[in-house]
């Protein structure tokens, strides 16, 4: 995976990519872009997504498994704005519950009991998609002054 940087415009992508942000996930029908709003699990350079059986994404990867994943993290107070922009290819996987509980429990909680029933016991009805990144940009687009922003702090 290359990953493109501004030394000067730049973030930790590893510490960027534990929190639990939601990512676009951009694929292609015939010549037309689509857009799906994705929570993530990033493991070993890949990203890992759910594919339940009412997603339409999953097919559109089957037949083109070229995509995009764009992931912002955004504090309109702190003028925060880190993007980190993926290209690369996706694959439609088998279900594994371990992955998908990974990825669950970083935006739900640890204790599944306290999940929404939607997210509890997902079974092989649903898919995973593995995204291999050949590419990011990892660029901090922050607007206000570091001296500005520590000031808002206190």
């Amino acid at each position: 995976m290359k990953i493109i940087k501004d030394k000067r415009r730049s973030f930790d992508l590893e510490e960027f990519l534990n929190k639990p942000l939601f990512a676009h996930l951009s694929t292609v029908v015939g010549d037309e872009p689509r857009d799906s709003p994705v929570w993530f699990h990033w493991e070993k350079n890949e990203l890992w997504i759910i594919g339940t059986s009412s997603d339409t994404f999953p097919k559109r990867i089957k037949n083109n498994p070229k995509c995009a994943v764009g992931i912002v993290d955004f504090n309109p107070k702190k003028g925060l704005v880190l993007h980190a922009g993926f290209r690369g290819t996706a694959t439609v996987e088998p279900f594994v519950e371990t992955i998908a509980n990974r990825l669950l429990s970083r935006y739900l909680g640890a204790d599944m009991n306290g999940w929404d029933p939607r997210f509890r016991n997902l079974d092989d009805s649903n898919v995973l998609i593995r995204f291999v990144p050949e590419t990011v940009v990892v660029r901090d687009q922050s607007y206000l002054e570091p001296k500005v922003m520590l000031r808002d702090k206190f």
